[in-house]
């Protein structure tokens, strides 16, 4: 376990500054991804946004791409006229992109059509997708986040990645953020943009990664701030497994339809990968803590599982017999 605030606060002249794709779920126009825009900025960072057109909570890793311009009602909070060309930016900051598709295909579009056109024949040293506007904990919500579908799919196109999910789960637009420090959507960029200070931090990048291929990271932050009895969440490294929830079904006994409930299962909480000391990222993100857990998109059962089974298949199956 590792818990620590003031490393991640202070960062020595070696930092990178990085080129950074940022996206999101909850679209172009949402309070947390343009505060987390400028705190990036601030830190020195070359930061294009390319967001989805309007809310895209929920679609995980599907790949949907527009079939038209922007239709009725428009953009999100109002941010797109109705008729616009499926994609397009900001007018007044050419950096702030939309793209009116699921997360995973936008983040895929600032991949290949937008960031050659921003960084010219730089890579993009690393993807950003949120804050979230509410957490993202365990291997069930994993799957179903297009925050974290986002970055699982630019993980896959061998570009490290940082999914960021906030406790604040309002849905607000970046025109209501009050330019205070404690305003929960700055809170949350000051979060993430530390994080990746820390990630950076000795790093030249030109001659090595931020992370190996195949791996990403995950990070659930507290409702913390004004209001809360949470000022200050440290980071603590954690799991995706351990106290995690998925969805069990049951019949209200009153109109006999179905109600999704929380269910802690022993599937979704088997240990195989992770690191066995480490908590759960769902309990300790509901405590004042800032859960970091890292991921691997190979989803490959490691081989001391996988062996065995296989030679108990071989012994009923042969190549003749396979579908």
């Amino acid at each position: 376990m590792w818990k620590t605030v003031a490393a991640l606060l202070l960062c020595s002249s070696f930092c990178a500054a990085l080129n950074i794709l940022l996206t999101n779920d909850d679209s172009w126009a949402s309070a947390n991804i343009r505060a987390t825009y400028s705190a990036l900025k601030a830190d020195g960072h070359d930061v294009l946004l390319v967001g989805p057109a309007v809310q895209q909570s929920g679609k995980g890793g599907t790949f949907v791409l527009p079939t038209t311009n922007i239709t009725a009602p428009g953009g999100e909070f109002g941010s797109i006229p109705v008729g616009a060309p499926f994609f397009g930016h900001d007018t007044q900051n050419p950096n702030l992109y939309y793209f009116n598709g699921t997360p995973a295909a936008t983040v895929v579009f600032g991949i290949d059509i937008v960031a050659p056109t921003h960084f010219g024949s730089n890579p993009i040293d690393l993807v950003v997708s949120g804050p979230n506007e509410g957490q993202n904990n365990g291997p069930f919500l994993y799957t179903l986040s297009g925050t974290i579908g986002a970055t699982y799919t630019a993980v896959e196109r061998g570009i490290p990645a940082i999914a960021f999910s906030a406790g604040n789960s309002t849905h607000r637009s970046f025109t209501t953020n009050t330019g205070e420090s404690n305003d929960p959507a700055n809170l949350a960029a000051n979060v993430a943009a530390n994080l990746v200070r820390a990630l950076s931090d000795k790093v030249n990048v030109s001659q090595e990664r931020l992370l190996p291929f195949g791996i990403g990271l995950t990070v659930n932050i507290p409702t913390f701030g004004p209001g809360s009895n949470c000022t200050s969440p440290p980071f603590t490294f954690t799991r995706l497994t351990g106290g995690a929830i998925v969805d069990q079904i049951t019949l209200d006994p009153t109109t006999g339809l179905p109600v999704a409930n929380d269910l802690v299962a022993r599937g979704i909480n088997a240990n195989i990968n992770g690191v066995r000391e480490d908590p759960g990222e769902t309990p300790t993100s509901a405590e004042c803590e800032t859960a970091v857990s890292i991921f691997a998109v190979d989803y490959d059962a490691p081989a001391h599982i996988a062996i065995p089974i296989q030679k108990r298949l071989r012994k009923n199956i042969s190549a003749d017999k396979l579908p």
